[in-house]
Formats: structure tokens, sequence, C-alpha cells
């Protein structure tokens, strides 16, 4: 497996690993399926951006991908970024996660960034131990910011001190 910037080809198989997240869990708290041109605008901003997004491909095709922007438009928080990372199904548990978060630390780090911050659904036990096992720790919850599937949804937010900006 190799860990590798997106490409425009990688389009269709983000967009199948977003969808399903948005269907069927609380990663996302979105409703509505993306389409492709939804999916080609997030990468052409995310481009424009300067920011990475990464994919996990073992060789016949994104599995999962990665990225970060910024936390907040204020000036002072320039510094700050926050990530995202998603593994397609089936594909959980093999160091996929992993590979593309120690990724996006290195180039994090490169750019000088001082923090990465994560939001994680306060129920998704899975991603908050990862985070933890990666190093972040847990910063604040937000109660029942979000609603999705008739529940009230915390949100987690999760840091790394990076190092000096």
């Amino acid at each position: 497996m190799i860990i590798r910037p997106a490409h425009a080809d990688d389009l269709p198989a983000i967009l199948a690993i977003v969808n399903h997240a948005i269907l069927h869990s609380t990663a996302l708290f979105e409703y509505d399926a993306r389409s492709l041109d939804d999916q080609r605008a997030w990468l052409a901003e995310k481009r424009a951006g300067n920011w990475p997004v990464v994919v996990a491909d073992p060789g016949d095709g994104a599995i999962g991908f990665a990225s970060y922007g910024p936390f907040r438009s204020r000036p002072a928080y320039r510094h700050t970024v926050e990530h995202s990372v998603y593994v397609a199904p089936g594909q959980h548990g093999r160091g996929v996660g992993r590979a593309m978060m120690a990724a996006l630390l290195a180039q994090a780090r490169a750019e000088d960034r001082h923090v990465m911050v994560g939001g994680i659904d306060a129920g998704n036990a899975g991603s908050i131990a990862f985070h933890a096992r990666l190093g972040f720790v847990e910063t604040g919850r937000m109660l029942q910011i979000g609603w999705k599937f008739g529940r009230w949804l915390d949100l987690v937010f999760m840091q790394m001190i990076l190092g000096d900006a």
C-alpha cells in the first residue's frame, strides 16, 4: 500500500467512501449523498488552498483518503489545521488510517503547523481510540450539537500539538 496525493481519477473511490459515511454513519454530520461534481469541487478547493489530500492505494485504487484544511478563517488560527480521515468499509484495522495520518502529520510539521484538530462524533469510540493511539488528546465536548438518524449527537474535539510554528 502506498500513500500518495489524490488525483482526479481517485474521486469516484473517494465519493463512494464519503457517501457510505454520510448514509450509514455519524462520521459526517451530513444527510445527503454527494455527487461527483460536489467531490470535484471539494478537490479543486483543496488544491486552490494548497491543502493536502492523500489516498491509501494498495495498487488497485484508493481505499481511504485523508486531508486537512483551515481550522478557522481568522489569521490567528493560521497555525492550526483540522483534519479528516476516512477508510473504505471492510478496510478498517489494517493500518490504512494510521499510514494516511502519518503522512498528514509529517506534512503539517513540514509546513510548521502547530496544532492538528479533529472533530469526532462522541459515539464513535473506534475513531476516538484511533486518535488517542496516535497521540491526540480530547480537549472538549459539545453536547447535542448535531441531529442525525433521529437523535442528538455530541461532538468531541481532539488535538495534537505538533511543535513550534
